[in-house]
């Protein structure tokens, strides 16, 4: 049985403009959340992770209750540390232990948003009629998720990992994070439970900057588990991270050539917002 992976927050924000940036686009397009005991909204950010977009939910909403829950103790512990507390409308930020896998709402929420992590939970459709039920009437529902599996970054990586040097130790890994839908998938899911539904995806061209960008880019996020496989500290791993990382680095640079400005790297994504009848 694989170890569940562990995170770096500094490693995952050093590119925090891009990764920022769907979720911007997403609050752009959730309605006004009705307010279930007159005071400020209630909202749960689910996979809230390092916290700073469940900060920027603090911005939209300065009234709101805001929860983020995450299965990182290193995340939670960053968010905690960086934005936990009240906010200037006299809202308060507080963040959870918990697993989008088994989350369940235990009070009425006004909104739920969740942000880049459904993708890491299989069969994660599957729970959109239990959280829609949590939300209050007239309450949204929204999310946001990388669709980027069958780019060279990816594609890449799994054939790598499938390798004789490395199947045995790392066979599978890179094929894991294939749980998401296709938008019109996601559009038939919601519907069905009753909640008109706007759906749609975005391909962002990103211009990354420095050395081998693609590379520091998948550290914080699709690397994470092969990271974690090969980290158990001592000096033989280290040797075999290092050369796996060489590898792979390699096919990065043939995959995505830098540029005079930086190195493209197009980043596909997919959107959600669903809204629960009154």
């Amino acid at each position: 049985m694989r170890s569940a992976p562990t995170w770096d927050p500094r490693q995952y924000l050093r590119h925090s403009g891009h990764r920022t940036r769907p979720f911007l686009d997403l609050l752009a397009r959730i309605p006004e959340p009705p307010t279930t005991d007159g005071g400020g909204p209630r909202i749960a950010d689910i996979g809230c992770g390092a916290g700073n977009v469940t900060a920027l939910l603090g911005h939209r909403w300065p009234t709101a209750r805001i929860t983020g829950f995450d299965n990182s103790p290193e995340m939670l512990a960053r968010a905690e540390e960086e934005f936990a507390g009240p906010t200037a409308g006299g809202g308060r930020l507080d963040f959870r232990a918990g697993d989008a896998a088994h989350w369940t709402p235990d009070e009425p929420y006004d909104l739920i948003v969740s942000n880049a992590a459904l993708h890491w939970v299989p069969g994660h459709a599957g729970l959109f009629a239990r959280w829609i039920d949590g939300l209050s009437p007239g309450g949204t529902f929204a999310f946001q998720v990388p669709a980027n599996f069958n780019a060279p970054s990816h594609r890449l990586l799994a054939d790598l990992c499938a390798a004789p040097r490395w199947r045995d130790r790392l066979g599978g890994q890179g094929h894991g994070v294939t749980a998401v839908l296709e938008p019109a998938d996601y559009l038939a899911r919601l519907t069905e439970l009753g909640c008109p539904a706007d759906v749609w995806e975005t391909t962002y061209l990103q211009l990354l900057t420095g050395d081998d960008p693609v590379l520091d880019w998948v550290k914080g996020t699709t690397l994470r588990p092969v990271l974690t496989e090969l980290a158990t500290g001592s000096p033989s791993d280290a040797a075999e991270r290092d050369a796996f990382l060489d590898e792979y680095r390699a096919l990065l640079r043939e995959a995505y050539p830098p540029g005079e400005r930086g190195t493209v790297f197009p980043f596909r994504r997919l959107f959600a917002v669903a809204g629960k009848p009154r």
